[in-house]
């Protein structure tokens, strides 16, 4: 068996893709790729990241803005000002990658570890039957709270605002998952640019802004290192939001 290497938010930037995965010594013939959600959007190739993904038969989660942009290509929701969707929506392959994207799970689930874009609910016992069939397009709270999650209480209430930090009782979500008895996988997510690269036990974050100027990055499971390249430029104001 070859290696697991997660991928922070992508978001659109190819080309800092490209480089992570020179710098890991990504093998497609022997190791798995997961980005763990935001393959798309607010950076400048949306579509060259999912053709190359695609190619390298990618396996990863959905993200909340992987949900938007397909809800937007679907004809739900209006693309928003600070999108960059343009690539992808004149694509002659727009339909067949939005296909691909949209077979992506929410969560994936090993023996080891956990993968999802946001965060785990505290009552969340079996993630994957909790997520499954939730709609690419079409999220219900359990989608939601997976690819939108920062902080919240130990009943999953989240807070109005995520910045700044919110008061007592609402806490980072995976102290709750730190503070589970008898678990001791790994979950590995994105999200949270403004918190960057998260270290701790059980719990690894890779959001580290590359959209922003900052540095994609990539965990190796089996190596337990983290890999980071960083961005050409800022592609969107660094609102971190």
């Amino acid at each position: 068996m070859g290696r697991r290497i997660f991928v922070g938010d992508i978001q659109g930037c190819r080309e800092e893709l490209e480089r992570l995965l020179e710098v890991t010594r990504f093998d497609p013939a022997s190791d798995q790729l997961h980005p763990v959600g935001d393959l798309v959007n607010r950076g400048p190739d949306s579509a060259g990241t999912l053709r190359l993904l695609r190619d390298l038969d990618a396996g990863g989660v959905l993200g909340n803005h992987d949900v938007h942009a397909l809800r937007a290509l679907a004809g739900l929701r209006k693309i928003k000002g600070r999108d960059t969707l343009d690539d992808w929506v004149q694509a002659d392959d727009r339909d067949e990658l939005a296909a691909w994207l949209a077979a992506r799970p929410y969560v994936r689930v090993f023996e080891d570890i956990v993968a999802i874009h946001a965060g785990i609910h505290p009552h969340w016992d079996d993630i994957e039957e909790t997520l499954r069939g939730e709609s690419a397009t079409q999220p219900g709270p359990a989608g939601d709270f997976a690819v939108l999650v920062r902080y919240c209480d130990a009943e999953g209430n989240r807070p109005d605002e995520d910045w700044p930090p919110p008061a007592p009782p609402f806490e980072p979500w995976y102290k709750h998952w730190q503070r589970r008895p008898f678990e001791d996988r790994t979950v590995v997510f994105g999200h949270w640019a403004r918190e960057g690269l998260i270290e701790e036990h059980r719990v690894r974050g890779l959001d580290t802004g590359a959209v922003y100027g900052g540095e994609l990055s990539a965990w190796i499971a089996e190596e337990d290192r983290i890999v980071s390249v960083p961005a050409a430029r800022a592609y969107t104001p660094t609102t971190l939001r």
